[in-house]
C-alpha cells in the first residue's frame, strides 16, 4: 500500500476523494493535509499551499476522527491528551477544538474542530551529504540535529540510523512518538536498519534507560529532546561510553545553546558535531563542536 493509499484509508468520506486529485507523483512532495470545520481544506506540497474547493464540515472531521481512533475514541483518550495521535507508518495528526480540563492538563476532548496530517515520508539517500561529516573510523560521533518543526529532521535521523545501523552498528531508538520507525503493533513500518532496536510509544528518558540497561546499543537515537528527564537520561548514556544521535528545536546552533537543559550539555563540549537543518541552505550544515562550519 502507498502512502497516499495509507492516509486515504484514514479520511471520512467526503473527505478522501480529494486525494484521488492528486497523482501519486505529486503526493511524494505533500507534507500536510489540514482540515479545519467550515473552512478551505489545505494541502501544503513543495512549500507550497494548495486549497482544493471543498469545506469540511464538523461531520467530516467527526467522521476522520473515528477512522483514525478505528472507532474506539476512548482507546486513544491517552495519546489525544497530548495533542496528537500517530498512525501507522509514523504520520502525526495534530487536534485543535475545545479540550477537556482536569486538574489543569488535558485529558479527553469535548470538540475537534481541526485536523493537521503531517505526511511521513522515507527518504532513503538524504543522509548522503552528512554522513562522511559525523562518522569517524566507522564509529559515529555525538550528533545534534537542529530544525525548526516541519523542516526533515526526522527524516534525517531516520536516515541516518537506518545507513549507520546497515552498516554495521547497533542503535537502540527511543521513539516515543512513533515517527521515527512508525511502528504499527510493536513492528516498525519504516525501514531502519538491521541492527535497530525499538522501544516505541515510551517517555524518551524511560527508553533511553531501558534500551541501555538491556539492548546493548552502540548508538542511542532520540528525536526531540528538551525535558529535564530527557536531560538525565542523556547523562546516563554518555556515562556509559554510548554514542548519541538525537534531535531539538531551533534555527541554528545559538538557539539550542541557549537552552537551560540542552545548552548545559552543549557547554561542556559533549556534541562533536551539529546538523542544522535551514531551507534557505537546502543541503544541510554541518558543524563541528565548537561551531565551525564544515559544509
Amino acid at each position: 500500500m502507498t502512502t497516499k493509499e495509507n492516509i486515504r484509508t484514514f479520511l471520512g468520506a467526503g473527505v478522501a476523494p480529494w486525494l484521488d486529485t492528486i497523482s501519486g507523483d505529486e503526493f511524494s512532495r505533500v507534507s500536510e493535509i489540514r482540515l479545519r470545520a467550515g473552512k478551505p481544506m489545505l494541502i501544503r506540497m513543495g512549500g507550497h499551499d494548495f486549497f482544493p474547493d471543498f469545506r469540511p464540515a464538523f461531520e467530516d472531521i467527526k467522521e476522520t476522527m473515528e477512522r483514525i481512533s478505528r472507532y474506539s475514541f476512548y482507546a486513544f483518550e491517552a495519546e489525544l491528551s497530548a495533542g496528537y495521535i500517530t498512525l501507522p507508518g509514523g504520520h502525526r495528526v495534530g487536534v485543535s477544538g475545545q479540550p477537556v480540563i482536569e486538574n489543569g492538563a488535558v485529558s479527553a476532548w469535548r470538540y475537534i474542530s481541526t485536523i493537521n496530517i503531517r505526511v511521513a515520508h522515507s527518504v532513503k539517500g538524504c543522509a548522503d551529504p552528512v554522513l562522511p561529516k559525523i562518522l569517524n573510523g566507522g564509529g559515529l560521533l555525538h550528533t545534534m540535529l537542529i530544525s525548526p518543526p516541519a523542516y526533515g529532521k526526522t527524516t534525517l535521523l531516520r536516515d541516518i540510523v537506518r545507513q549507520i545501523s546497515d552498516g554495521g552498528i547497533t542503535v537502540g531508538l527511543a521513539d516515543e512518538r512513533s515517527e521515527i520507525a512508525g511502528c504499527f503493533r510493536g513492528i516498525p513500518q519504516n525501514d531502519v536498519g538491521i541492527r535497530t532496536d525499538i522501544i516505541d510509544g515510551c517517555p524518551k528518558a524511560a527508553a533511553m534507560l531501558m534500551l541501555l540497561r538491556g539492548m546493548s546499543p552502540e548508538v542511542i537515537a532520540v528525536d526531540e529532546l528538551g525535558g529535564e528527564q530527557d536531560a538525565r537520561a542523556v547523562e546516563s548514556v554518555l556515562n556509559a561510553g554510548i554514542r548519541l544521535l538525537c534531535t531539538a528545536h531551533g534555527r541554528a546552533l545559538d538557539d539550542v545553546a541557549q537552552s537551560p537543559l540542552l545548552g548545559k550539555i552543549i557547554a561542556r563540549g559533549v556534541f562533536e558535531r551539529f546538523v542544522v537543518l535551514d531551507k534557505n541552505h537546502g543541503v544541510p550544515q554541518v558543524y563541528d563542536g565548537g561551531g565551525k562550519c564544515l559544509s
